[in-house]
This record gives structure tokens, sequence and C-alpha cells, in this order.
């Protein structure tokens, strides 16, 4: 025995309206068989509406059953109730619920993004789309949105848009009802067509006899129960007794579709993608708008941390030119009438001193020392004043001093005292011009002619602003014997004006060979930097008979410590321009979010639609989903770029140090991607969960 098409059995509904309990349903039964053509009349009010909601699974009754091909729809879930809504289902709305701002095309093309075999070649679609379309004389329309069609055409795109997945059932509701008669007469003519020669199974829902009349069979219902089903032997348009079966391709195409949809991952990825461009097609103005506060939070990230990076850069590379794992060892305080001067005021360090260091530190790698005065230095009719150290060959590369010309100074120039200097960049550039080289002259350095042996590669200024290149170094034996003389106090002793210092009238300062002004030493490694400085504070205070408790005429200054402090502070800079760039980032999310929300409310009938056609929960969600992820991607693509073109703006029109990493543009991007998920998940979520019914219901 052949199972029937549609059968309802004692099915009720009933709709709570605040505390009124509405019987939409009472005790309904109803069977259908395949091939027939079937009119649902009443009044306003009688159920029939509630009733096709629950024949087009759109709903469920509160009690008794409903069986559809012989499945009972209670026992389905919500997906094998889609694949039902979207394969052997087509809905025919009263008010049409086309798409607004979407062409005819695309209107019909609607299903074909949620049938069993996702149809992601779009010219595929456009094709059925179009040859459904001419079928119901709109080739001419296609084109054209709802706002440009007749309340006729509107219908005729709606019915197109039911038929394009070729469903075993068309359910109408009210296809008429807004419409003129000549027009209505056109729309029944098109539905008796389609179940004469395609075999479909009409159900029409009217409340006007002359519609019902194109039917074989007409049920009438008033206050929800069924009160007639008459059946007719020859309604106009001649119908046979006979029904014809469901086609055999439906079922063979269904088949196919059912058996294609495991392998359609990739499919069912173009088709959520197609979805959710076209959903933001529809509103170009504001999903641009959306993504405006993504590219902002993203240029503003990439530019912040560029900003960042480039000053840690610039740290790091002061760092590096002062050396690693250094140390320095600078004279200690002179009294002078009770009074004492501070750290460099006497001259206590020795070249025996530096060299005690060397032999009898385990844990050091080299040491060098130096002595220092400021002086006029000369190249014809060029003068200049700058810094001149007498230097040991070992502290230029304890100091990571490199030569960009000629050579550094070497041993043999400290054991000859020979007359030949090696000049910083700034020197350079003040006595020969950017553009001459130095080497092989000779210049003047305190009336002392000199040969430039060597020119430093420029190091730039420190941290605390002072020029690194504008220096004159020359052999250590050289400046003692020679040019600077005996290595003097670098401050000075303010003395009690009640106990004056011994008057010296001829101005003589003591010529003490063997002092120097700084010992700078390099620790074997990292590791080892604090146990080097214990055993040159140690060794020191025995050398110098410095008893516990006594101020020491010597001070160690830890250079690490120095350079770690600046590093630790431009990674706080850094930090907390990428957290403020992140906080407009998360700024630009919620924006996403709050588009969205408002997209579903606004979208809610459309979201029915699309449910009520066959997508599924998870193909809204994921559309909504895809819909904010693209807007945060393209943002953030578009924030990259803009981001890249700020940053070498901020460089070349402030000269402010920058570096754009790989990782930076990553993290903006993937942050982006984070943000449109994040913030777009419970949009997408709630828009998910709308009932069908009620969402095709919202006004």
């Amino acid at each position: 025995m052949e199972t029937a098409c549609i059968e309802v059995r004692n099915a009720s509904r009933i709709y709570h309206v605040g505390d009124v309990y509405v019987h939409a349903l009472r005790g309904v039964s109803l069977t259908i068989e395949r091939g027939e053509f079937v009119a649902i009349m009443g009044s306003s009010g009688s159920g029939k509406s509630t009733l096709m909601a629950i024949l087009g699974c759109l709903d469920r009754p509160d009690s008794g059953s409903y069986r559809f091909e012989g499945i009972d729809v209670a026992r389905l879930t919500e997906p094998e109730l889609a694949t039902i809504r979207s394969e052997r289902l087509g809905f025919v709305f009263q008010s049409f619920n086309l798409l607004a701002r979407t062409s005819a095309i695309d209107n019909v093309a609607l299903p074909l993004f949620y049938a069993g075999s996702s149809v992601t070649d779009g010219a595929e679609r456009a094709s059925r789309a179009r040859a459904m379309l001419a079928m119901l004389g709109l080739a001419a329309r296609e084109k054209n949105t709802p706002a440009q069609l007749s309340g006729g055409q509107q219908q005729r795109v709606a019915i197109a848009r039911a038929l394009i997945n070729a469903p075993a059932v068309l359910l109408a509701d009210e296809p008429t009802g807004n419409l003129d008669t000549q027009t209505s007469r056109e729309i029944m003519q098109t539905l008796l067509r389609l179940n004469r020669e395609e075999g479909v199974t009409v159900v029409v829902v009217t409340h006007e006899p002359d519609i019902a009349s194109y039917c074989r069979r007409v049920v009438t219902m008033r206050d929800g129960e069924i009160v007639s089903d008459q059946r007719k032997a020859g309604a106009e348009g001649g119908a046979a007794d006979e029904r014809p079966a469901a086609p055999a391709g439906v079922e063979g195409e269904a088949a196919a579709r059912r058996a294609g949809r495991a392998a359609s991952h990739w499919a069912f990825a173009m088709m959520i993608l197609s979805a959710a461009m076209q959903a933001l097609g529809r509103n170009k103005t504001r999903s641009a708008l959306t993504m405006l506060g993504v590219f902002i939070g993203v240029a503003a990230l990439i530019t912040m941390i560029a900003i960042g990076q480039g000053a840690k850069e610039a740290v790091r590379k002061q760092i590096e030119s002062l050396g690693t794992n250094l140390f320095v060892v600078v004279p200690g305080a002179a009294m002078s009438g009770g009074v004492r001067g501070g750290f460099g005021s006497a001259s206590t360090l020795t070249v025996a001193d530096a060299d005690a260091i060397l032999r009898e530190s385990r844990n050091v790698h080299a040491v060098s020392y130096l002595i220092r005065q400021s002086g006029q230095v000369q190249f014809r009719d060029q003068n200049w004043t700058t810094a001149i150290q007498g230097v040991t060959p070992s502290y230029p590369p304890i100091t990571n001093w490199h030569a960009a010309e000629g050579r550094m100074l070497e041993n043999d120039d400290q054991q000859s005292a020979r007359l030949v200097a090696v000049i910083g960049e700034t020197v350079r550039r003040q006595l020969f011009g950017p553009a001459v080289s130095p080497v092989g002259a000779t210049i003047l350095v305190r009336g002392i002619p000199l040969r430039v042996v060597g020119l430093y590669a420029a190091k730039g200024q420190t941290a605390f602003g002072q020029d690194q290149d504008d220096v004159v170094m020359i052999p250590f034996s050289t400046a003692e014997r020679k040019v600077l003389g005996v290595a003097t106090p670098s401050t000075s002793a303010v003395a009690n004006a009640q106990y004056p210092q011994a008057a010296n009238p001829f101005g003589l300062q003591p010529r003490l060979t063997g002092y120097v002004n700084q010992i700078q030493v390099q620790a074997a490694g990292a590791a080892q930097l604090d146990a080097a400085i214990a055993e040159v504070n140690a060794l020191l205070a025995r050398r110098h008979h410095i008893r516990p408790g006594d101020t020491p005429d010597f001070n160690v200054r830890n250079l690490s410590q120095i350079a770690d402090a600046a590093e630790g502070s431009s990674r706080i800079m850094a930090a907390l321009l990428a957290m403020v760039a992140s906080i407009s980032l998360l700024v630009g999310g919620i924006g996403i979010m709050n588009i969205l929300l408002v997209s579903v409310t606004e979208r809610t009938r459309e979201i029915g639609l699309r449910m009520a056609i066959g997508a599924h929960r998870i193909h809204v969600l994921l559309q909504f989903l895809a819909e904010s992820v693209f807007m945060s991607v393209v943002g953030g693509l578009a924030g990259i770029l803009a981001g890249i073109a700020a940053t070498m703006l901020i460089a070349t029109m402030a000269n402010w140090p920058t570096l754009i990493s790989p990782a930076s543009i990553a993290g903006g991007f993937l942050f982006s991607v984070l943000v449109g998920i994040f913030f777009g998940y419970y949009p997408a979520r709630k828009a998910a969960r709308l009932n069908p019914i009620e969402a095709l219901r919202y006004e």
C-alpha cells in the first residue's frame, strides 16, 4: 500500500499570549495523497495558517502526530527537519518574503545555497534560477529587485524560489491574497500546471471560493477544526481521478544530494561564504563603517608596535655600543679642608690596578684603561673642541668600536708612544667634511701633530644625549707622555672657607705617571658578571688598603644594570603602546557585535525565511559568523596596509626610529580574526536559535 504524502492525526496547537490561551488547532486529522491539489479554506483565525506551518515543518503540534512521507516529524532533529524543508518541500508565503535589495534571480537561487548538493558554481545557480524564472514568464525581469516588481511578479518569484529544488510538495499560503483577479487567475493556472505536468502535490491555503475552485479537494476549517472535506470530480482545469506519483527524478535527485553531502565540506564552506558576501553586499555602507573600527584598531596596533619596537631597537643599539658584560671602575673621593668630594674627585686608580685585575681575577676576560680631557683639534683652517682620550689597544674592542676606514690602535702604537690617532665621525665631519677621507692626514691635537690612521664607524648618541662620535683616541702612552699628561680628577672638592688650601704660587700640577681616569673591565660572560664585580671590589679594596666601613676611593659601576633598566623601560613602553592599540581594536570588535545584533533584529524575517527554505541552524550561525570574520579580516588587512604606510610616514616626517616586524603584522591579522570570531559568535548564535515560524511572523 502506498504511503500517504501527508498524514496528520489529532493535532492540537495552543499559543500562549500573555495570560490568554489560544487554541489554534483542536484535534485536526488530515491525509493528503501524492499528486493531490488541495485547498484549505476558512476565515481568518480558523487555524489554516497554523496547520500550514505544521505541514511545512516550521512548527510542531502540542499533541497528536504528523507524518510526512511516512516519517514521524516529531522524532526528527532540527537538521533533519531543515533537510526536508530544503529537499522535499516548497513554501510560497502570503507576503512573498523576498529579500529586499536583491535581484529576482538571486532570490530564486537562494534555496540552492542550502540544498544537499550545495551548488557552489555561481554560473550553475544562475542558470537554474534563470530557467525557473523563464518557466514562470519572468525572463525579462531577472535583474529587478522586489521593489521594481508588481505583486503578481513578486508572487511568481516566490513560486520559482519554492520550485528551484524540485520539491515533492508545494505549500502555498494565500498565494493570491493581495493580487487582482487576473493575476490571481495566472498564479492558480501556474500551480495547476505544476500539479498536472510535474506531479507536484499542491496544498493551497485560501479564504476565496473562486481560488478553491481550481482544486480537486477542498478542506474547510472553522475555530481550529476541520468541518468539511470535499473531493471534486470535475473542477476547473479538468482533473482526472488518478493521482500522479512523484516524479522519478525527484527521488533520484534527492538521493544524489544525500550521497554527495558527505564530501561537500568545500561546497559547504563556499556556500556559507557566498551567502555572507551577498548579505554584506546588500548593506555596503553599514558593512564599510563596521570595518572601519577594526581598520583603525589594526592600523594603530601596527603603528604603535612599530614605534615601540623602533625605540627598543634604538636602545639595544646604544647598549651594544657600550659593550657587553662590561663594568667600569672610576676613581674615588678626595678630601680638602674637611670637605669630601664625590666620586672622581681624586686620582686613585693606576695602571698597576688594571694589570692586577687582569692577572688575578678569574672571571675577567679583558681590561682596558684611559685618560681623557677635552681640547682643541685642528686641521688646516678648521678647528674643533672635542674629547681626547688616551686608551689602550684593548679599549675599542671592549667598548664595541669598529673601524670604518683605516685601522684601529695597535700594541706597537702603545709601546712606542707613536703620534697617531683614530677619530670619530663627528670630528671627521667638523674638520674634513662628510665626503673627505681623513686617513693619512695630520691634525694638531693640543698643538701636537698626530697622523690619523683610522676612522671609527658612527655609534650615535647615548641614552643621555651624549655624542659618542665626538672623540679623538690616541695611544695611552702618547697621551700621558706627550699630549695630555698625568690623569687629573674629573671633579674637584670644594674647599672649606674656614680651612683654605695652601697657596700654589706657580700653578703647577704634580707629574705623577701611571694614573688613569677609568678602568673598563669585561667579564668572561653574562653569568660571570656578578662574580667578576665582587672579585674587582675585593682586589682593589685590598690594594688600596680600604678598611671595612670606610668610604672606598674607587667606585664600580655596572653598565649591564643600566642597560637592563633601559631595555626594560623600552619593553614596558612597547607593551603599553600595544595595549593602547589593542583597546582601540577591542572597541572596533564591540562595534562589530553591536552592528550584528542590530542586523539580527532587522533581519529576523530573513532568518526565518532562510530556515523555511532549508537553512540549518549551523548555516545561519556560520553565515553571521562569516560576515563578522569577513568584516574584521578585510578591515584588518586594510589596517595592516595603513599601519605600514603610517609607520613609514612617521619615520620619514618625524624622524622617529620605527621597526615593522612580521610578527606584529601576523599578530595584527590574527587579532582581527579573533575579534571577528569572538564578537561575532554571540549575535550569530542568537540568530541561529530563532524559531523559524516566530521569525517569519516578526514585525
